[in-house]
């Protein structure tokens, strides 16, 4: 089995294969991969180049005391998406789901990048988890394979299906041959 999170599911996926002996690799596509006790917000805010904050609605409150946030639909062409054609965009834009303050906020469990190999692919104009957080954590988790797509925005899987697919049947060969051997 090959997970894959993009933006905040990659904490997801991280917490998610800790000791689940079947999850063979880890695929990260413009995706956070936290350490223990680390958030989203704290790796963002780590390095330069995140304008998320300043592209944001103000928030919307839950029941449950939490919050939600959204990209203000205005900005969100050039925040998220600035790759895509701005009629797609406008699309993404009304469709967009919230994110909580929870998974921006909340630290990560044991990462099970530790344990499991790992890939990562993401865009150096991402505007949302900057270029050198990506790149940090791709090293840190010892990626097999880091790529960096020149001019590719948060949704790298969108405007470069071709190289996110092939990374990820890369990662899905590579632990299949090594299970084999």
């Amino acid at each position: 089995m090959v997970l894959v999170g993009h933006s905040y599911g990659g904490a997801v996926i991280t917490n998610a294969a800790t000791g689940k002996p079947n999850v063979k690799a880890l695929v990260y596509v413009a995706a956070f991969a936290p350490e223990e006790g680390e958030s989203a917000l704290q790796l963002t805010g780590r390095f330069p180049g995140s304008t998320l904050g300043a592209a944001l609605r103000p928030p919307v409150a839950l029941a449950d005391g939490g919050k939600d946030f959204y990209i203000e639909p205005s900005k969100f062409h050039l925040q998220f998406a600035a790759d895509l054609p701005q009629r797609e965009a406008q699309l993404m834009a009304v469709g967009q789901r919230p994110i909580t303050e929870a998974a921006l906020t909340e630290g990560g469990a044991g990462p099970a990048w530790k344990a499991i190999p790992s890939w990562f692919i993401h865009g150096d104009a991402d505007k949302n988890i900057p270029a050198a957080a990506l790149r940090f954590m791709a090293e840190r988790a010892g990626a097999r394979r880091v790529q960096e797509v020149k001019g590719a925005s948060h949704v790298v899987m969108t405007s470069h299906p071709r190289e996110v697919a092939e990374m990820i049947v890369e990662a899905a060969k590579a632990t299949t041959v090594a299970d084999a051997n």
